[in-house]
């Protein structure tokens, strides 16, 4: 009888030690986590299209609960970092899918194929719009500025990557200021070294390359029409191309370009962009076979290669995923050692 009642004893206080610990644990990990609200986090604004960015803190509270991301690239990085309960819609839903997020993705509420306005934004009810900078307009297109969704209580995370300077190393502080604003810290940190590991083992693989080729974007799927753009205050853009050694024939250029100096120019390496259901590879062909540009060192070496437009103008972590591609395609005896 007493030995059962000293160990009914035992558990009770036992079992009262070990809810206490819990509860300790508990009341330390909420702490911590209201510790850090107020959060201020540098980021941006602009008052309109064509306006020079700026920057703008934002301040926050506590997480948000409620996230709009305007690109689909945008919402893949927030499914990477364990974020996939807080997104109530997802814009512009084109490009090709990260196979490594696709069963999360498929369950998000996609607004729209396209761009979406600001009412179809307000219409999700976020506390939180976020993603790349030139959807940050009053256009018909854009989700509204930074000042006037700010005016609105809801507060803005306008993409470093995609503001006017950005580059690739952009990408790892987008990672950590969500990694700050939502206390996923640990998810940021082990994303970030995953990305990390991808671009050193690419640089790796590429560094007996010492002379760089030059590329022409084509902004076309119409072989009739070879626009050239020359990208030029695409920082992003052209980080990403240097990172497998391919420079910009007109980074410098400022103005139209026409296609007799395209010529002129001869880049070695050609692109072509993929941004609907367009038959790119019987578009290629046709430019191959346009005489106009056949004394071109692309036309002749077959140097015309076909990227997603979400590797190329995303302005995302998958970025990375392009490049690497493009790079096997460019140099498949040395990509594939």
């Amino acid at each position: 009888m007493k030995k059962t009642l000293l160990f009914g004893t035992a558990l009770s206080v036992a079992l009262l030690l070990t809810g206490c610990g819990s509860s300790d644990t508990k009341t330390a990990e909420k702490s911590a986590t209201q510790a850090q609200y107020p959060l201020t986090i540098q980021n941006y604004s602009r008052a309109d299209e064509g306006a020079s960015w700026e920057k703008k803190d934002q301040v926050f509270d506590r997480a948000p609960e409620r996230i709009m991301a305007n690109t689909r690239p945008a919402a893949e990085l927030l499914l990477h970092l364990g974020l996939a309960d807080k997104i109530v819609g997802v814009g512009a839903d084109f490009g090709v899918p990260d196979p490594s997020v696709a069963d999360q993705y498929a369950k998000l509420n996609i607004l729209s194929k396209e761009y979406v306005g600001k009412e179809v934004t307000l219409g999700t009810n976020p506390d939180l719009v976020f993603g790349r900078s030139g959807l940050f307009a009053d256009a018909e297109w854009g989700v509204g500025t930074v000042d006037a969704l700010n005016g609105m209580k809801i507060k803005t995370y306008v993409l470093e990557s995609s503001i006017t300077g950005g580059t690739y190393e952009s990408i790892y502080k987008d990672i950590e200021n969500i990694g700050k604003i939502f206390n996923v810290k640990e998810e940021a940190d082990r994303f970030t070294k995953e990305l990390k590991d991808k671009q050193a083992a690419i640089s790796a693989k590429l560094e007996g390359i010492k002379d760089h080729k030059t590329f022409a974007y084509l902004h076309t799927n119409d072989p009739k029409e070879l626009y050239v753009y020359p990208a030029s205050d695409e920082s992003f853009f052209n980080d990403a191309f240097s990172m497998i050694k391919l420079d910009n024939v007109f980074v410098n250029e400022k103005g139209d370009v026409s296609i007799e100096t395209l010529i002129a120019q001869d880049p070695d390496v050609l692109i072509l962009p993929q941004w609907d259901e367009t038959d790119l590879n019987k578009v290629r062909e046709e430019i191959y076979a346009n005489p106009k540009v056949s004394s071109m060192k692309a036309i002749k070496n077959k140097q015309i290669y076909i990227v997603d437009y979400n590797y190329l103008f995303g302005y995302s972590y998958n970025t990375i995923d392009g490049m690497e591609q493009l790079a096997k395609e460019i140099y498949p005896d040395i990509s594939s050692n």
